[in-house]
Order: C-alpha cells, then structure tokens, then sequence
C-alpha cells in the first residue's frame, strides 16, 4: 500500500513536469503539437546548457555555493523565456536552429557583456577617473534584444530584455543597472521594428543614445551623484554603449542571418531588386508571368496590410511564386503570343502535368538561388491540392473507355500553411480570373473577387492557415479596390480611332505628281492630331 502511494506521487511529479514542458495552444490556430521523448530532451538539455553558462558568467567568484545558486536563477528565468516563446510563439520551438539561435544570443550577450565590462573598466583606469563603476554604463547589452527583435520579433525580444537585465544586475550587484539596461534593450528593440534597411541600424542606435543618456541622468538624480564627479564619465559611457550597439548588431546581423538562415525584412527588401538574375529570367523569358506576379505583388501586399501579416514578405513572395514557370514558359497562356496553343497537340493528362510542374520546377530554382525558406513554401503551398479544371473537364468530354482519375489533375500541395501563402494563392487566381472579364466595372470585379474566393474557402483550400472571416472579407474588399483601379475607364484620343476598323484600315496612299500639298501647313481653324497623353 504504501509502496503503490509513493508511485503515485511520484507519478504526478513526473507529470507536473511533464505538462511544463508540454506545448501551449496558440491563440493563433488553438492547434496542438505532440513531441517524442527526444524533444523533450532537447528542451531540457537546451534550457539546462544556457542556465550553465549563464550561471558562470554572472559569478564574480568561484564559489561552489554561489555557482549553484546561479544556475538555479539563470535555469528559472530560461524557464520563464521557454514558457513565454511556447504560449505565443510556438512556431520557434519546431525549428532547431531557431532554438540555438536563441540560446546563443541569451548566452553571447552576457559573455559580451562580460568582456565589455572589463576592458572598460581597465580603460577608466587608464583615465584614471575617481568613479571607476561609471564604467559599467557603456557595456552594450541593448544589442542582444535588437537582434532578438530583428532576427525574432518583438514580443520575445521583450521577455529577452527583462531576463537578460535581471542577470546583468545580478553580476554587478546594482539594482539600478538593472532599469538601465531594461530601458535600453527596450529601447533598441523598439529602433528597429519595420527595420527594412541596413542603414535604419544607425537610427535605432540613435534611439539607444537618448534612452541611455536620459536613463543615466535620471539614475543618477535618484542615487544623489549627478552633480558629482561620477556625472561625466557615466554620460560618455552611456553615450559610447550606444555607438557600440551600433557597431555590434551591423557586423553580427549578416553573419547570424547567413549561418542560420534566417529571414528578416532587410534580407526581403534585398529580395525585391530586379537586377536578381532570377528576376531577369523571369522578365525576358516569360513576360507575361512577370507582369502578372507584379500585379498579384499589389494585390496581396494591400490585404496584408489589411490582415496583419507581413506585408513585404507578401510582396517578394509574389514576385517569385511562379518562377517555375520559367523553364517551360510558352506552355502557359499568359506567355502565349498566338493564337494556336502548344497544348493543342497534347493529351489533357500531359498538358496537366506540365502546368502543375511550375510548382516543383519553382522550389527547385529557389534553391538553387538560394531564396529564404519561407519564400519556397510559399511556392510550395500557392496552390495548394487544387484540381487543373481546365484539362480535367476536357479530359472527362473525351470519350475513352477510361474516366479520369481526379488525383492525376490535382497538385500536389500542401494547402497554404500561413496567411502569406493563403493571401498569394487567391490573389493569383482573382487576377488570372479577372483577365477574362469582357466589361471590368467596379461591380462585376467585386462579384468575380466574392466568387472566387468563395469557391477556394468552400473547397478547403484555407482549412490549415490562419485567416479568420473576418480577414477573408477584408481581403475581398481591398483586391476589389487594387483591381477597380487597375482596370480603370480612359477617354478617347481626339483624332484617333482606336477600333478595329480604324488600327486595321490601310494608310492614304501619297501622290508623286504633287509633292507640294503634302508640305503645305494646315490652315488656321483646321483641327489636327494630338499624340495621346498618359
């Protein structure tokens, strides 16, 4: 009996921790991951490693009592970290390298600190000023949470700051240093939110200057030293940790998003120059797929705005999602300058297997360019498990002993994971369905959008990714006003008769016999032609 009680309370420690480390439902999707035994080792072995070496380099001393004391603090708020990232960004714990990313950072930015710490303290020293602690004002531990906040996003860059400030006054015993350091990480991962160029670094290190200088003098106004010897050399501390900020996140940014191949709008924005070759491929091989993946560009980074996605990562998603298409360009209609169709002398099951094709012929040339992960799931997933139901219907009117097998016309998907994805997939078919529209008025583009997004919702194609109702319908209402002024009425050209009798009438022949009429300038009242404006 109580052999069989010790089971059970040991049982339900065993699940205690077991539920710690158990994913949190998102409030994004409210989906749940499983883990095997190895994750769970992973996690464990991954907080464990972090609050090691954290522990040791928050120790003045070595002494047994406080090291182990330090690894219990610094695994509590990694505990805290992990908790965090598993309630609102779950997406980071699937991602190995995302998970070292971070655990690296956590670590690096103490060790820097560290290092920091000691050779300003060795330079005050040097200047021989009275108030060597003034020193401290200048380590730079603001740039592991604009990293955090580059490479991550915001939300974690938040909880990174508050542990990682907590430790760094734990190592320097200052409680003040702890709301200065906090302040400044803040700071810096505010500088950089909708960071889109590498220059916009300078300005977020800017924003570090300020908060640390306003933060310096308030500290010392409270401790009763700002009109003390100690004022100046922490004000120019204070002012050198920001340039260093500065100077630490523009040479490790590069390096940490080539090593971990990592996605951030700078690496995007980098993305949408058309001197890519890819990009020149796409415009002299197949002009009519780039043009169209341009408007499909405006089209869903106007709904991604709308629905709070990444409205640049839409944009580049766009430009790249057809570049399958580039090695057989002239099989899709949009590339196609005459009348006859190579499909004409093609089986329908043939002539489906070549369109659906682009999808794999696209991940691969993204590959081979080296295009960020993100960008070719998109190209995986932008049309889902979507059935070709041109040729599959002509398929079905052919009369064979065989009816076709539905499968054999469906691509291959994954249905749209993200709302990128599900934003291109309808955006490129609302603007190759809008191309057949005869009289594109405002009305008939609003009820061609409502049909076919309806058509893709009901076929379940946006079952797996996030958007709500609510987001389709506002996604509606901005493709129907991008398209509304795409396809805008023009007046007519006084002068010119722009229909087909008029292009296609034979020019006025010239009379040899009277070359003088032809130089005579027109009389005064007569009207002559304009060439169109606009």
């Amino acid at each position: 009996m109580k052999n069989g009680m010790q089971k059970i309370k040991y049982q339900r420690i065993i699940d205690f921790f077991r539920a710690s480390f158990k994913k949190t439902p998102s409030k994004a999707n409210g989906t749940s991951l499983s883990y095997g035994k190895h994750d769970y080792l992973v996690k464990i072995s991954f907080i464990v490693t972090c609050g090691s070496i954290a522990a040791l380099s928050v120790q003045k001393e070595c002494v047994i009592a406080q090291l182990i004391g330090g690894f219990f603090i610094t695994c509590l708020l990694m505990f805290i970290l992990y908790r965090d990232i598993m309630r609102y960004k779950p997406a980071y714990i699937k991602k190995f390298n995302m998970l070292l990313l971070l655990g690296l950072m956590f670590v690096s930015t103490l060790l820097i600190g560290r290092l920091f710490g000691y050779l300003l303290l060795n330079l005050s020293k040097g200047l021989e000023l009275k108030a060597l602690d003034s020193a401290f004002f200048g380590i730079p531990v603001p740039a592991g949470a604009m990293l955090v906040s580059l490479l991550f996003d915001f939300h974690t860059a938040i909880t990174f700051s508050f542990i990682v400030s907590l430790l760094t006054g734990l190592w320097l015993n200052d409680a003040a240093f702890t709301i200065y350091a906090f302040v400044g990480s803040i700071t810096a991962a505010f500088g950089v939110i909708r960071c889109k160029k590498r220059s916009s670094l300078l300005k977020g290190g800017v924003y570090v200057i300020a908060a640390n200088f306003s933060a310096v003098i308030i500290l010392l106004l409270f401790k009763g030293e700002l009109f003390t010897a100690k004022a100046l050399p922490s004000i120019m501390f204070a002012v050198l940790g920001g340039i260093g900020v500065t100077a630490i996140v523009s040479l490790l940014l590069p390096l940490l998003e080539y090593s971990f191949k990592v996605t951030t709008d700078i690496s995007l924005l980098e993305l949408l120059d058309l001197d890519q070759p890819i990009m020149k491929n796409l415009m002299v091989t197949a002009p009519g797929t780039y043009h169209h993946s341009v408007i499909v560009g405006n089209l869903v980074e106007s709904a991604a705005e709308a629905v709070g996605a990444n409205p640049l990562l839409a944009r580049v998603s766009a430009y790249y999602h057809d570049i399958g298409k580039i090695k057989m360009s002239d099989y899709f209609v949009e590339n196609q300058s005459g009348s006859v169709s190579k499909h004409d002398k093609l089986t329908p099951h043939m002539s489906s297997m070549i369109i659906i094709n682009h999808v794999k012929e696209g991940a691969e040339l993204a590959r081979q360019h080296k295009l960020p992960e993100p960008i070719i799931d998109i190209i995986k997933q932008h049309h889902g498990n979507m059935i070709v139901s041109y040729f599959y219907q002509k398929a079905k009117e052919q009369k064979e002993d065989t009816s076709p097998v539905e499968e054999d016309y469906k691509y291959p998907g994954p249905k749209p994971q993200t709302r990128v994805a599900a934003l291109i997939m309808m955006a490129d078919v609302v603007e190759a369905s809008s191309r057949v529209l005869t009289d594109p008025t405002p009305a008939r583009i609003a009820s061609l959008v409502d049909r076919v997004i309806n058509h893709i919702f009901l076929d379940g194609q946006l079952d797996e990714c996030e958007l709500t109702l609510k987001d389709i319908h506002e996604v509606k209402r901005r493709f129907s006003y991008v398209l509304t002024g795409i396809f805008h009425k023009r007046i007519d050209y006084p002068g010119f008769d722009f229909s087909d009798e008029g292009l296609y009438k034979e020019p006025a022949k010239t009379h040899k016999d009277k070359p003088s009429e032809n130089k005579k300038a027109p009389k005064e009242g007569t009207p002559t032609a304009q060439a169109p404006q606009g």
